[in-house]
């Protein structure tokens, strides 16, 4: 492949990746932050979910969560990742079915004040559907992290934000971006109650 050809497409890809950050509302970001402050004042949970590279959102995500909204003398943030359960999540797929690898955790754990974050690209993966629309029906708070609007998890979910790119890369890519916006955001409204 000759150099010129791969310049174009890496210039390509972030060219458009500059234009799919560009189209992220972000009122609906803002949305997300205050929803997440709020279950911090209130001492909820956070849990987290997605497959593949939403699965890889998801750790990453808890992990900043927990992290990097720490605030000396300042109530710590709660969130799991309920795809770092390995062994569950193997035994949920093998004796139940792999649609219900994430509400079969929540089954155990949620409680009518926590809090999903469901990531997905396409937006109607069964097991995240499933899981957020448990969640909903126990009283806790969805919020959906997906590609383009009008998915099955848009429509369940409380709060959205989506990435409207064609390709399922940028949409992860933009979910991560959005991970990081949210845990500094959400690092700065705590900061300011101390």
């Amino acid at each position: 492949m000759e150099s010129g050809t791969v310049s174009d497409s890496i210039s390509t890809y972030l060219d458009e990746m500059v234009d799919v950050v560009k189209s992220i509302s972000k009122a609906d970001v803002r949305a997300v932050v205050e929803r997440l402050f709020r279950g911090w004042r209130e001492g909820s949970t956070v849990y987290i979910i997605g497959n593949g590279g939403s699965a890889s959102t998801a750790s990453h995500m808890m992990n900043d969560l927990n992290k990097m909204t720490i605030v000396e003398g300042a109530s710590r943030f709660r969130a799991v990742a309920l795809t770092d359960n390995m062994p569950y999540i193997t035994a949920v797929a093998n004796d139940i079915e792999y649609a219900d690898v994430f509400v079969e955790q929540l089954r155990n754990l949620l409680r009518p004040n926590d809090i999903v974050i469901a990531i997905s690209g396409s937006g109607n993966s069964e097991n995240v559907v499933r899981a957020a629309t448990y969640a909903r029906e126990a009283g806790a708070s969805v919020v959906a992290l997906c590609g383009p609007p009008g998915s099955r998890l848009c429509r369940c979910a409380d709060s959205v934000v989506t990435v409207p790119a064609k390709s399922i890369c940028q949409q992860e890519d933009g979910h991560l971006m959005l991970n990081h916006a949210i845990a500094l955001a959400l690092r700065e409204r705590i900061a300011a109650t101390v």
